[in-house]
């Protein structure tokens, strides 16, 4: 029994690799390999109005940054509103300083912090354009970031929203350059794969725009859900809406660089995953949300694998004090043949995901050299940020819904 979920363990990763490879080839060849370049984005009819929403917080050292790139876009018509959510920094008056010498940009003053949820949907009720492009307070547009956006929501009735390409600002430590690694060869991976075959698992908070009547039709962003760019997506593809992923929509941005940091940003995530899945389980019955099965049963393997692995730690842990049978003996957690070949595959799907990805940072690949050491950073977070998340989730809602208001992230070092 312990041998068969010792090989389910490990096979796991390197299947979902082959996946992951598979659809990002697939969605490169057809979609990218022959694509414009980022900076000559694909001419519209009409160039209609778009509203690039920036809800903040306490971003008084990076605002000038995010609003000085959202108003640098090469697009005709556009206007920023920046949303400052109840900050006790001096971001409210660098935000007013600001909009006094820029006609484009308004600001919304929120009296308290009521989180990032309400802060959007206070944008949104105040927007003057039917096409919103979503960034983080400390997020660095590039300038045709909006421009490759809108043409996507232009392009179609069913088109609620597009998913952008967020690359990494900080890479002075050996987290961060790990991170540029993961968002090329994971996410930006996954993104490409899952719209493959229909359904993304979630747009990326940070760089995302939206058609508000799409917004309307699901009620806007919920603000009891900790990770609010999954609940969202998942409420849009459930009411049959398209979300499409544009990797030369791209903007740079913070990430964390202390252990800390990043154990508490990634068990945020993996709680917002078991929220939305807890509050959306009874939606999948039913054979009209069929194209979201894919997705749910790629999230549900994944829990799943991570309490293997914490059952496999633990049989073994236990085994060093106490006799346990031979069914539930475990003698070692060196995959010994099996790591071999999962670091292969690891390495394949490194340089895959380099290939696609040099077309967006001539240079990327110099961080590469440090993501040999991923599957034990990350696996390992993974797989101990879901453990955690599932029991912390299911006692909160026991507890009853609250709102999710803002905590300063780490934004790295600088």
């Amino acid at each position: 029994m312990i041998g068969v979920l010792f090989e389910c363990t490990f096979f796991y990763p390197m299947l979902m690799s082959f996946v992951w490879i598979t659809g990002a080839l697939y969605y490169f060849f057809r979609r990218e390999r022959h694509a414009l370049h980022r900076d000559e984005p694909p001419a519209l009819l009409h160039y209609p109005l778009a509203t690039i929403l920036v809800p903040c917080h306490n971003e008084g050292p990076n605002v000038r940054d995010t609003i000085g790139a959202a108003l640098a876009q090469r697009s005709p018509d556009y206007e920023v509103v920046a949303i400052d959510d109840g900050s006790t920094d001096d971001t409210a008056e660098q935000l007013n300083t600001l909009a006094r010498a820029n006609p484009r940009l308004r600001v919304l003053h929120l009296s308290r912090n009521l989180g990032k949820a309400n802060a959007l949907r206070m944008g949104a009720l105040a927007a003057r354009s039917e096409y919103l492009v979503c960034i983080d307070g400390d997020a660095v547009l590039d300038e045709y970031a909006v421009h490759w956006m809108v043409w996507h929501l232009t392009d179609g009735p069913r088109v609620g929203a597009v998913t952008g390409n967020p690359r990494i600002r900080n890479r002075s430590t050996l987290l961060g350059r790990l991170q540029v690694g993961e968002f090329s060869a994971i996410i930006g991976m996954i993104k490409r794969a899952q719209r493959v075959y229909g359904r993304v698992f979630t747009i990326s908070g940070v760089i995302a725009a939206f058609r508000r009547s799409a917004l309307h039709r699901i009620g806007y962003w919920s603000d009891t859900i900790v990770t609010e760019d999954i609940d969202i997506s998942w409420r849009l593809q459930l009411d049959h809406w398209d979300i499409r992923y544009e990797p030369n929509a791209m903007c740079f941005i913070l990430m964390p660089e202390t252990l800390k940091g990043l154990w508490q940003q990634r068990l945020r995530w993996a709680r917002g995953g078991v929220e939305v899945l807890v509050r959306h389980i009874g939606d999948f019955f039913s054979w009209r949300k069929r194209r979201m099965w894919g997705v749910v049963l790629e999230y549900v393997l994944s829990v799943l694998w991570a309490y293997s692995m914490a059952l496999m730690f633990a049989l073994w842990a236990i085994g060093k004090f106490v006799a346990l049978p031979p069914a539930w003996r475990v003698d070692t957690l060196i995959p010994s043949w099996h790591g071999v070949v999962l670091g292969l595959v690891c390495l394949l799907q490194f340089a895959t995901s380099l290939i696609i990805d040099r077309r967006y940072e001539t240079h990327v690949g110099r961080s590469y050299y440090w993501v040999i050491w991923y599957p034990v950073a990350y696996w390992m977070l993974s797989f101990a940020t879901t453990v955690a998340a599932v029991p912390a989730t299911l006692l909160a809602r026991r507890r009853g819904l609250r709102r999710a208001t803002w905590a300063s992230p780490d934004r790295g070092l600088r």
